[in-house]
């Protein structure tokens, strides 16, 4: 005890502050977060279950990379979800090209699709619309329209590779939109809840083939306005960069949510379906946004804390 008081002042308040640095991962509950991750687990197991189809699901917490899947390797077809690889691809090229995004294309009678969107409905040889313009239309609307002219744009072929490159071999854009002699024959674009989930996990990371800045606008445009059942259990204020989609059957939705404090993703795809797709979809969000929230803000001893003071807290 006598050479303990002989330390320096100095050294005591700098052991005092190593004592306080090392508290939260000291403190650190690693068994109450596994308890909570497990009832993740549970709760999605009997979520997919539950549903009369086939459901499919894969979580991913940004803070460190933990996942949780169930049925996250099946190969599911994806309907307008299958639109955030054409978008990626788009700016992809842009990246060599920066006139790209300006370059506008004529709405044709013939580049006319049916289904959701706008661009199918205007004058023949009326509009031309820059690819940019499109690439928003796609999303926000998911305009079938647009997508095709984008897919011709970008070419099929260079979307795929793009995907092995980005470790996706099993997504894959094999048609363009509204082809039903195509998907009769089972040739759907596809994509698994896992290669999704890592595929909007690296735009959250920015490692996709593009500058930081082309990341930023494709997140952006992922985030505009949308209404889908993976979107509503989520707060207002919450960001979310998400595309989904729907075909007769089927529902699918990857989704990057931006919550403060517990980023995360989650990739939920389901076929064999009837009415029940959206339901699914939702609940399916709202287990896992509950989970992270209970994450969200917490003290290493699972006490919620102001988030300004959580991170005034963390700095070194």
């Amino acid at each position: 005890m006598p050479a303990l008081r002989r330390i320096p002042l100095c050294l005591s308040a700098a052991l005092a502050w190593l004592a306080l640095a090392l508290a939260p991962s000291l403190a650190a509950q690693p068994e109450h977060r596994e308890l909570l991750r497990a009832h993740l687990r549970r709760e999605l197991e009997a979520a997919a279950a539950e549903y009369g189809g086939v459901l499919g699901v894969q979580v991913v917490d940004l803070s460190d990379g933990w996942t949780a899947g169930v049925n996250a390797d099946l190969v599911f077809p994806q309907g307008s979800a299958i639109k955030v690889p054409v978008l990626i691809e788009l700016f992809r090229q842009a990246e060599r090209r920066p006139a790209l995004l300006r370059e506008r294309r004529e709405v044709t009678r013939a580049s006319r699709a049916g289904g959701s969107g706008v661009a199918g409905y205007l004058t023949d040889g009326g509009s031309a619309l820059a690819l940019e313009d499109l690439a928003v239309l796609m999303v926000v609307l998911s305009d079938n329209t647009a997508t095709n002219m984008l897919i011709d744009a970008v070419s099929m072929d260079s979307v795929n590779r793009t995907l092995d490159r980005l470790g996706a071999p099993r997504t894959r854009l094999r048609r363009r939109m509204i082809r039903p002699e195509q998907s009769a024959r089972g040739e759907e674009n596809v994509s698994t809840p896992a290669e999704a989930a890592a595929l909007m996990a690296r735009l959250h990371r920015c490692d996709l083939p593009f500058s930081r800045g082309a990341c930023e606008r494709v997140r952006a445009i992922l985030e505009l306005p949308k209404d889908d059942p993976v979107r509503r259990p989520i707060p207002a204020e919450v960001p979310v960069a998400f595309k989904p989609g729907a075909l007769d059957g089927v529902g699918t939705a990857w989704a990057l949510v931006g919550l403060p404090d517990r980023p995360y993703v989650v990739a939920i795809m389901t076929n064999y379906g009837a009415d029940d797709n959206g339901a699914a979809i939702e609940k399916v969000s709202a287990i896992a946004y509950d989970h992270f929230r209970r994450l969200a803000s917490m003290s290493p001893h699972g006490v919620r804390v102001p988030l300004d003071v959580l991170v005034r807290v963390r700095k070194p």
